[in-house]
């Protein structure tokens, strides 16, 4: 068998400007004026020959909240379109999308600190302990004050080896298994009838749609034993105070906005919400998605959470900004990359995203992004999307060599502080970006992040009441804060538990969500069912971590379980080709127990080693537009030995 390195890929940081005199040269260094008008004047170009709306923003969720109001507002004012998004479709809009339905707002309901003091918690479709290392610290707390977890996932991960309870369930069957729970609770008689009578509705509707779903049913489809069923049915109506938390294996399917209101429901169901203790958590996976999104960094809402078709919302902007704004949502990062196929899209400004590798179907995604006129990427490494680039532009690591403020999965909006100066000729992205506004026509003069951060303030009613100052004193703040003097509370929609119906606002209503199998079947040519997912040692497709050793990394695998490894007749380390519809990859193996038959798993970690996304499906929701990158068919080859 012949050994591969299994290293990953160190990328170089970006020190200069990279300009390409024509399509597929090669990048050449260049002055800042030379860059800087290079990509300023392909806008320039694209906007006057296609339109507005034949360019789109790719802003960056590990960048500022400052960098992300400012990337929005270049969008909307200097180039006149809502096309502005970021990798927030690629793994939580769902989330966003079903809160926002429910709730009417996109963020988490609880503070990290509830978890600690809770006494039930669902873990469902989350590897938390692996994915969210800090939040699994807060539950780790919650377990040892007495609080008992319950891990619902395909594998048992290593999350759910401190749950009291594991529920495996087959991939894409989450609504039949929520919908079980939901009816068992009310048979039981265990729903809170107050708490659904005066702060929901569509009750009678969703128990209508529930009926169906019986424990054996449920077993049949999903294939959790009924009693596993029950017992979290129980378990979860009855505690005190209880947390619902997911992650991507709820929200990365074609169905995911119906898979978040089938969780939401249960939440409903037993008044779990609301309360100090009882909420729902959807553990955000970047250091800033959150925030970029509560910046208006996203094509159907303004900073603070104010929606585009809203007259009053809007013309508060276009009165800030002395622009007009269009009355219509952009468009979404799916149809930016449907858009690039038929020629609707011709130009992008990428900041600090990587779409050539993260993207479902990558192989498809790169010919796409190779097929604009334009393409400007603004990062801190030579990525591949970068390397495809017309333009490259060398920014500064937010995280360390940037001012300004930073908003995590339980709206906590904290400052950052630059400790390190950048190298080489590398700027803040703001002043990039402000440059290139200049040379488009608009002059902007922000003195700091400070600055940017007081003009979001007076146009956000949610963070209004974050001065600097305060986030500093009080160690961060979470939205919404108002008020200058009051602090928040650390849960939303305590208002559903008023006693007047004028004070509840509006009433939450049941999500009428029906089984939708996964798009990408299995059958005896694909007869395996391949989901993926992250490990604790590195993060998303590599670039940063690649870069680091460590002594839990060893590359990437196909991973299967004992059985299927015998099946096919392979060993651990053994290459062997995984094939979807869409393309194949060769892979060594690994075997995991924490596998059933008929199961693989993988990461998209090493994209330049082993490019998983050319397996995954681009089946997105059409709520949110998110890809269904947690149910591939495959099958396993054995490699030809060379």
């Amino acid at each position: 068998m012949k050994k591969r390195d299994r290293t990953p890929k160190t990328y170089a940081r970006l020190t200069h400007p990279l300009v390409r005199d024509e399509k597929g040269g090669p990048l050449r260094q260049a002055t800042w004026d030379e860059a800087l008008e290079r990509a300023a004047s392909g806008f320039r170009e694209t906007r006057e020959t296609h339109g507005p709306d034949a360019f789109a923003m790719l802003s960056c969720a590990r960048a500022t909240n400052e960098m992300n109001y400012v990337a929005q507002k270049f969008t909307r004012v200097v180039m006149g379109t809502n096309n502005v998004d970021s990798c927030n479709r690629t793994c939580h809009a769902p989330s966003v999308a079903g809160l926002s339905a429910v709730f009417g707002s996109g963020g988490g309901t609880s503070s990290y600190a509830e978890v600690e003091h809770t006494d039930l918690i669902v873990m469902w479709g989350s590897n938390a302990r692996f994915a969210h290392p800090i939040f699994f610290h807060h539950v780790l707390k919650g377990i040892r004050n007495g609080a008992r977890m319950y891990a619902v996932d395909p594998r048992r991960t290593s999350t759910a080896e401190w749950a009291e309870s594991w529920l495996g369930l087959n991939v894409g069957t989450d609504i039949p298994l929520a919908h079980a729970i939901g009816r068992e609770i009310i048979h039981a008689g265990l729903h809170n009838r107050a708490f659904v009578e005066r702060a929901t509705t569509g009750f009678e509707e969703y128990k209508e749609l529930v009926e169906p779903w019986t424990l054996g049913l449920a077993e049949k489809v999903t294939g959790v034993p009924a009693a596993a069923i029950r017992e979290l049915a129980h378990a979860y109506a009855r505690a005190e105070r209880a947390q619902m938390c997911w992650t991507l294996g709820i929200t990365e399917h074609h169905n995911g906005t119906d898979n978040v209101r089938a969780l939401i429901n249960l939440s409903l169901l037993t008044g779990h919400v609301g309360r100090f203790g009882s909420g729902v958590q959807p553990l955000r996976g970047q250091n800033n998605v959150q925030g970029g999104g509560d910046m208006g960094a996203i094509p159907n809402k303004l900073p603070g959470f104010q929606d585009i078709l809203d007259d009053a919302d809007r013309q508060k902007f276009e009165v800030a900004w002395d622009t007009v704004i269009q009355p219509r949502y952009g468009m979404t990062l799916t149809e930016m990359f449907e858009a690039m196929e038929h020629g609707g899209l011709r130009a992008v400004y990428c900041i600090g995203e990587n779409p050539a590798q993260s993207e479902a179907d990558s192989e498809q995604a790169a010919r796409r992004l190779a097929a604009l006129d334009h393409f400007v990427v603004q990062d801190i490494f030579l990525t591949k999307t970068a390397e495809m680039a017309d333009v490259v532009l060398p920014a500064t690591a937010a995280w360390a060599e940037t001012d300004g403020t930073s908003t995590n999965s339980e709206r906590r909006v904290q400052r950052v502080r630059a400790a390190l100066t950048p190298p080489g000729e590398a700027r803040e992205d703001i002043d990039i970006i402000c440059e290139m506004a200049r040379r488009l026509g608009h002059d902007w003069k922000y003195a700091d992040s400070e600055t940017v951060w007081n003009e979001l303030r007076a146009l956000s009613p949610d963070h209004f009441g974050m001065t600097y100052d305060r986030l500093e004193e009080h160690q961060g703040l979470q939205w919404p804060c108002p008020d200058l003097e009051e602090l928040p509370t650390s849960y939303l929609h305590g208002r559903l538990w008023e006693t007047e119906l004028a004070d509840r606002g509006r009433l939450a209503p049941f999500g009428l969500v029906q089984h939708d199998p996964p798009v990408d079947l299995t059958d005896e040519e694909f007869p395996i069912r391949l989901t993926t997912g992250r490990r604790l040692d590195s993060y998303n497709t590599g670039v940063q971590t690649g870069s680091f050793a460590s002594p839990l990394r060893r590359g990437e695998y196909v991973e299967l379980c004992p059985e299927d490894a015998e099946h096919y007749g392979v060993a651990v380390g053994q290459e062997v080709r995984v094939v979807s519809r869409r393309g194949a990859v060769t892979a060594p193996v690994w075997v995991d127990p924490a596998l059933r038959p008929g199961l693989a798993f993988m990461t998209m970690h090493f994209p330049d080693e082993v490019d998983t996304n050319q397996l995954t499906i681009e089946a997105n929701c059409p709520i949110a537009g998110t890809a269904e990158f947690k149910a591939s068919a495959i099958r396993i080859e054995r490699a030809e030995r060379s």
